[in-house]
Parts: C-alpha cells; structure tokens; sequence
C-alpha cells in the first residue's frame, strides 16, 4: 500500500494510476491475490471485526462510505479526496478494523 502513497484520488478510479478509497484497498489486496468486493460496503460486509487492539497491518478499517488499510502503529494508508490523493496518516477516530 505505502508504494502508492501520492497517487491522485479519482472517483471511481481503480488503480494502479488512480484510486477511490475502496478502489485503493480492492487493488492493493488484488496484488496480494485477494479478491474483494468494489465497494466500502461490500468490503466491510466481506471482513470479520477485530478490536482496535487485535488490528495488524493490512486490516481495513470501515468507516460508513469510507476505506482504508491499517499501516500499523496508529497509521493508515488512504486515498483521501481529490486534493491529497493517496496518503499516509494517523487512523481517524470512528472506524471499524476488519480482517480480511
């Protein structure tokens, strides 16, 4: 995920140029060979809840209409919004860790 930090944010947008935020985690997982469903909803419904804890880099965090990959010690890989694209930064309070 950290590869693709910087990336613009396109709605809609799949990768591997550009990215939504569940775009992002679909084709990140993707390169893992996982497949996910399209959607922040979808994905969420796809993964088992782990406390904030149990996380471990790679999870996803769900917030409702939101996505993003658990870094690890607070931090979280996200494709933001059309002005900061992709980035690195602390996990927003709010958001459900999933175990895909």
């Amino acid at each position: 995920a950290m590869q693709y930090v910087g990336s613009p944010y396109v709605y809609g947008a799949a990768g591997p140029n550009a990215f939504d935020c569940s775009g992002f985690v679909q084709y990140v997982y993707a390169q893992m060979g996982i497949s996910l469903p399209r959607t922040s909803g979808a994905q969420a419904a796809a993964g088992t809840m782990v406390s904030a804890a149990e996380a471990q880099p790679g999870d996803v965090i769900w917030w409702p209409g939101h996505v993003a990959i658990y870094a690890g010690d607070g931090m979280m890989v996200s494709a933001e919004d059309e002005s900061t694209g992709v980035r690195y930064l602390p996990v927003r309070s709010g958001g459900t860790f999933l175990r895909m």
